[in-house]
């Protein structure tokens, strides 16, 4: 079930009416709703794969109880792996088994040997695999380093792993910070979900106007790439950038603002991140949920930066190699990973203080985009092609025509009142404000032209967002 659906409204109006005005004394029924309902959310694009989440489940509830239960370091370790094995296990047969496969077959064509693909399956890879595979690690791992218990709750447990506004996409939760919000009391207050709305109506615009928007000459240059030129390459690379932001910080927005409909606060997931004056810095702005918890999980048990300087750089590159892995199976999200790791070692040798000013902002911008190109390329061939011509041929400026013409025009239109907002924030968050305005007139009026822009400007074709797919 997609946020941008009408059968997504009619469902959450549903669980709405049930959440608050049925079952709202009782906040084990809570729970259980929220659980059915996340059920229903998962199973309505493919009922099969809810086994995964249950197994899951079932899993960690058990391997959190085993571990923190024992007494002896061996058994809580033992435990831990039954954890970690199960789920990375269940993610990489799903999403890695074909691609190591297919690549154990080039390798061998490469050095003159024809083998045939005899081992390859036809898999389907579960919507969200990457995403709660990673949040119920996240509990069995806390409870293994003391830094949570568990919980005897089942229901409350299970639902902390299908909560389906953050199912499918993230933001990837901490244990430590969403299961205890299952325990407790929740409480309805329209400050709450007047805020709620507010983020969904702003994630809605960044999926619907600015990322669908893009989409369209994004899509026409990077799957013709070779009816193209350099300019049109730099064009859809610098679009796809906001695309990407657009798509994927909508869905954070409509998950966040969904959630806070019944209560619950997740983790912000993006802090304008192309205002970043450095990719370090970039990578605290981009996608924090899952860079913080690759540095908590990965990073770090490595040794982090409290190591000898060729092993930092060593863990920085090897955090970010399966960064990039862990975002598609194929080799052009290793590539880009491989490049942000790249980018991090040379900032580590290159510059000793905290780099600022406008002149870093869009440096840091036109790496982060040179590396977009390898992340949206449909092959590591067509990703080298693309910059050989962006290096060798500008040629012109494709600019389509007709309806190609008119989306572009509302996604720059739409790129340009996105760059406002968050210029405002970065810079001058304590002037005017319209989200904020002390008077209800002014508010509602700047959020009644933001719907309409959706409709008008929107695109409403179903289209899935880009990290569904990771």
């Amino acid at each position: 079930m997609l946020f941008n659906s009408v059968d997504f409204f009619i469902f959450l109006s549903l669980v709405f009416i049930g959440y608050w005005f049925v079952v709202y004394k009782n906040l084990r029924l809570q729970n259980v709703l929220l659980l059915v309902a996340s059920y229903v959310f998962y199973g309505w694009w493919d009922w099969r794969f809810l086994s995964l989440i249950a197994l899951s489940t079932i899993i960690d509830y058990t391997a959190g109880f085993r571990i923190y239960e024992s007494k002896e370091k061996s058994v809580k370790k033992r435990w831990l792996w039954v954890s970690i094995i199960f789920n990375l296990g269940m993610l990489g047969f799903f999403k890695y088994y074909n691609f190591f496969i297919d690549s154990w077959i080039d390798l061998f064509a490469a050095v003159g040997y024809e083998l045939q693909s005899t081992w390859t399956l036809q898999i389907i890879l579960p919507v969200g695999i990457s995403f709660y595979t990673f949040q119920t690690l996240s509990y069995s791992i806390d409870i293994y380093k003391e830094k949570l218990q568990p919980t005897k709750d089942f229901i409350a447990f299970a639902a902390f792993v299908s909560f389906f506004p953050q199912l499918v996409a993230g933001p990837i939760e901490r244990a430590t910070n969403l299961v205890p919000q299952f325990l407790k009391k929740r409480t309805f207050t329209y400050k709450t979900f007047s805020y709620g709305i507010k983020l969904m109506i702003w994630g809605f615009f960044l999926k619907l106007v600015v990322a669908d928007r893009a989409a369209i000459y994004v899509n026409a240059v990077y799957n013709n790439t070779e009816n193209h030129d350099g300019l049109s390459f730099i064009a859809a690379t610098v679009l796809f950038a906001f695309q990407i932001y657009g798509d994927f910080a909508g869905y954070s927005l409509i998950a966040i603002g969904t959630s806070k409909l019944f209560g619950f606060d997740l983790m912000t997931n993006f802090r304008r991140p192309y205002f970043s004056a450095s990719v370090s810095e970039f990578w605290t702005r981009w996608h924090i949920s899952l860079s913080t918890w690759f540095r908590d999980y990965l990073y770090i048990p490595l040794g982090g930066n409290r190591v000898v300087k060729p092993r930092w750089l060593f863990n920085l590159f090897i955090t970010f190699l399966i960064s990039g892995l862990w975002h598609g199976a194929n080799w052009t999200f290793v590539v880009w990973g491989a490049l942000n790791g790249l980018y991090l070692i040379l900032e580590v040798l290159l510059f000793k203080k905290r780099r600022k000013g406008v002149f870093n902002v869009v440096l840091t911008f036109a790496l982060i985009n040179f590396a977009w190109v390898f992340f949206r390329a449909n092959s590591i061939e067509d990703a080298f092609y693309i910059i050989k011509r962006i290096c060798t041929v500008p040629g012109r400026l494709y600019i389509g025509s007709g309806d190609d013409i008119t989306a572009s025009l509302y996604a720059t239109l739409a790129i340009a009142i996105l760059v406002l907002v968050e210029l405002k924030k970065e810079y001058f968050n304590t002037l005017f404000s319209i989200s904020n305005h002390k008077y209800e007139f002014v508010r509602l009026t700047g959020y009644a032209v933001l719907i309409y822009m959706i409709m008008y400007f929107g695109v409403f074709g179903k289209s899935q967002f880009i990290y569904f797919q990771f």
